[in-house]
């Protein structure tokens, strides 16, 4: 399976590891390359096994999910990190999103959904559910931002999309025959314009307000 994707399982039960990795493990494109029961070990096996895919519970005992989000994101390799928890709360949810979750669903996701989560989160698609989407924007709503789409510049707008479409700034950069450092600079005016914290958030903008679909 050399060209199938490395999961990292990050969980505190046992039980529910064990079954995450009964069912990646049939899965031709997947491949779980280890196990951590809590944040800082699984920031430790992530540094040592360079996963391209973290599962990760957001309560644990010890450094929890979110203190984990922080510490992966400053690694060498940093990894996408898919958050599968059963909390709900928009405390917990939009916390995981802003410290740098690729994604964020519910442990009774339908198992054909989470290897497909997988697989869209390693290309580089931001995925949440509906529910999870619905708590970030009712977030995004108390802090007013209407209007403020009128700002952008049309460039921006052209950025705005494609970061809501999952691209990178490489990708993006490719697509509008940009320097990255351009885009760099574009996806940070973009952040400030809209008083928004990551580009997550900026994605969901995109989406809610019709610059993308």
């Amino acid at each position: 399976m050399a060209d199938a994707i490395k999961v990292l399982l990050v969980d505190d039960h046992q039980v529910v590891r064990r079954g995450l990795r009964t069912f990646l493990e049939v899965q031709d494109d997947i491949e779980v390359v280890g196990e951590a029961s809590d944040g800082a070990e699984g920031v430790a096996r992530a540094e040592e096994l360079r996963p391209d895919v973290v599962l990760m519970d957001v309560r644990m005992p010890g450094t929890d999910g979110i203190d984990a989000l922080r510490k992966l994101r400053e690694l060498a390799n940093p990894t996408r990190v898919l958050i599968v928890t059963s909390f709900t709360e928009q405390r917990t949810v939009v916390p995981a999103l802003r410290a740098g979750a690729a994604g964020y669903v519910y442990k009774d996701v339908d198992p054909d959904a989470l290897a497909g989560a997988i697989r869209s989160v390693h290309a580089g698609h931001i995925l949440l559910q509906a529910e999870v989407a619905g708590a970030l924007l009712t977030q995004e709503d108390s802090n007013s931002v209407q209007g403020r789409g009128g700002s952008l510049t049309e460039r921006e707008r052209e950025v705005l999309c494609l970061i809501a479409d999952g691209r990178s700034n490489r990708e993006i950069a490719r697509a509008l025959v940009l320097s990255e450092k351009t885009v760099k600079t574009h996806v940070s005016n973009i952040l400030m314009k809209l008083d928004l914290a990551d580009r997550t958030q900026a994605a969901l903008w995109a989406v809610r307000h019709g610059i993308a679909g």
